[in-house]
């Protein structure tokens, strides 16, 4: 059995084509269920996200598989084949594997280290799992992918430092103020951007919310949102020493906050920190504000340069991923070896056992004086020697499982011994677990 990907991504499409292949999650069941009617499809899971459309599937014909669910993305979304092949790429066996591990690790994503792939590829198991079309293969594996992914999360830094920039606006705070629990922040204009960073602070513990905006109507209902304060735009430089922190996003041409209203919230403030982020273009807040004492200044420059540090310091990160990743491809793939070992064990066994018992059978009939102790012997000694010769066989396969080398004496075995393979399926008990 084999696992396989077909898909696109940020990578390889831009957003008008992986719009056009994105299956709606309230309607997975009708594509899970064409997806295994495909004649070499034995499983499946579909995982669509703004970033990506991706089929897994597993299947005992790799080659026919990846073309039936190619031409099915195509079919299904009614799409020129060969326009859509173009963005597509097909994965198996151990890359497969490896590929799906760095998709739930947030490896493979736009921001690496963005903790939502994770969320999404286990909803998209949930929709599996309802509707049945996934099985002893794609159960495991995707168990499997959660628990790889969870492992990179707490043994690496990888999901740590701010990469947005409203995000990295809070780290910032919290390393001027120790917490910014308890802090007031005023936002001066309403905008998205504005918002945003509103709602990480909020998050982080700031409990209380000034909004002043040109507008007075924006402002209100965004206070009302944060269950804060509304400010008339023409007063609120009188209540920046209220402030513990400002952010600042207007669509003004000049400077709207000068050194001297902010050395006049500084006194009233009895000399405590001001942390001021201006996001605007043009800047909202004059530069030289930054040269007063305790008042400290970050631009939208400043706040990206921060983002990309904290992005270069997740990419390091990534080498430490990859490395539980390579790890982890290997005891999957030994508990994938044993789907064939143990089948081929029991088989082998079967089929000796047979032959043991016709033999027994015509011995039997031959001597027929023999005494029930006689024939409890021969059956006996029958059965010993079977066991003495299937020992070694049986040992080296378990052996080459632990050394994801089982394959060779697996196809060996069944083609000398003219073996019939049941499915994996309850003839598990005896693999070890991953």
């Amino acid at each position: 059995m084999d696992i396989i990907v077909v898909g696109l991504s940020h990578k390889t499409a831009p957003v008008a084509v992986r719009e056009t292949v994105a299956f709606a999650p309230e309607n997975m069941q009708q594509p899970l269920e064409q997806i295994c009617e495909l004649p070499d499809v034995a499983e499946a899971v579909i995982v669509s996200t703004c970033n990506r459309v991706e089929l897994y599937a597993a299947t005992n014909a790799t080659d026919a598989a990846l073309a039936q669910l190619k031409q099915f993305l195509a079919d299904y979304h009614n799409l020129d084949f060969a326009q859509l092949e173009k963005h597509l790429y097909t994965k198996h066996g151990e890359e497969a594997i490896r590929h799906v591990f760095e998709v739930a690790s947030s490896l493979d994503s736009m921001v690496i280290g963005e903790p939502q792939i994770l969320g999404q590829i286990k909803t998209a198991y949930g929709y599996a799992a309802e509707f049945k079309s996934v099985g002893l293969i794609l159960n495991r594996f995707l168990h499997k992918a959660f628990s790889v992914a969870k492992r990179v999360r707490t043994e690496t830094n990888i999901a740590g430092n701010a990469v947005s920039v409203s995000f990295a606006a809070v780290e910032l705070a919290r390393k001027i103020f120790g917490s910014v629990e308890g802090k007031t922040v005023m936002l001066v204009g309403a905008g998205e951007m504005c918002e945003l960073a509103a709602k990480h602070f909020i998050n982080n513990g700031v409990n209380r919310v000034l909004v002043t905006n040109r507008t007075f109507a924006r402002a209100e209902k965004l206070a009302n949102e944060f269950s804060g304060h509304p400010v008339l735009f023409e007063n609120f430089k009188d209540q920046l020493h209220q402030a513990d922190i400002v952010l600042s996003s207007t669509g003004a041409s000049n400077f709207i906050v000068g050194v001297e209203q902010v050395t006049s919230a500084l006194r009233l403030r009895k000399n405590r920190p001001m942390f001021f982020i201006d996001i605007a273009v043009p800047r909202d807040i004059d530069p030289r504000v930054n040269d007063i004492n305790n008042v400290y200044l970050y631009d939208v420059d400043d706040l990206q340069g921060v983002v990309n540090a904290n992005l270069k310091e997740r990419h390091k990160e990534a080498a430490s991923a990859h490395l539980i990743i390579e790890y982890e491809i290997g005891q999957f793939q030994s508990w994938m070896a044993g789907l064939d070992v143990v089948p081929t064990i029991v088989s082998l066994r079967r089929k000796v056992d047979e032959l043991r018992q016709q033999e027994l059978d015509k011995t039997f009939s031959q001597l027929k004086h023999l005494n029930e102790d006689d024939r409890k012997a021969i059956i006996a000694m029958s059965s010993a020697l079977m066991n003495k010769i299937l020992h070694p066989p049986t040992k080296v396969l378990k052996l080459a499982q632990k050394d994801d080398g089982a394959q060779q004496y697996v196809d060996a075995l069944q083609r000398l011994f003219e073996l019939e393979i049941d499915a994996p399926e309850g003839k598990l008990k005896d693999v070890e677990s991953v």
